[in-house]
C-alpha cells in the first residue's frame, strides 16, 4: 500500500478524493467529464521521486513516468460545494 504525503492529507482533509493519474489528452477529456457529472476538479503534479535512492521509503517509486513528470497529473474530485452528494448524482 503506498503512504500519503502530507499534501494528500490536506487535500482529503479538505474533502477531495484521489482518482488517478493521467496526461493529456485524457486529462482534459477526464476533467471535462467529472465537472459534467457535478464535481469540482482538482490536479496536483506528480510529486519528484529519486527511485535509485534506496533510502526512499515515503513514496512509491514512479520509474514509469521517469524524464516525463510534468507531463501527469494526479486528478482529485470532490462534490461541488453546496450540493448534496446524493443529489449530484440524480
Amino acid at each position: 500500500m503506498r503512504d500519503r504525503s502530507k499534501r494528500e492529507d490536506e487535500l482529503i482533509k479538505e474533502g477531495w478524493t484521489r482518482r488517478f493519474v493521467t496526461s493529456e489528452p485524457r486529462l482534459s477529456e477526464v476533467v471535462e467529464l467529472y465537472r459534467s457529472m457535478g464535481y469540482e476538479v482538482h490536479l496536483e503534479p506528480l510529486p519528484l521521486v529519486d527511485c535509485d535512492s534506496p533510502d526512499e521509503e515515503s513514496e512509491e517509486c514512479r520509474v514509469c513516468f521517469k524524464g516525463f513528470e510534468d507531463q501527469y497529473r494526479i486528478i482529485y474530485t470532490r462534490p461541488k460545494r453546496g450540493e448534496n452528494e446524493e443529489d449530484a448524482l440524480f
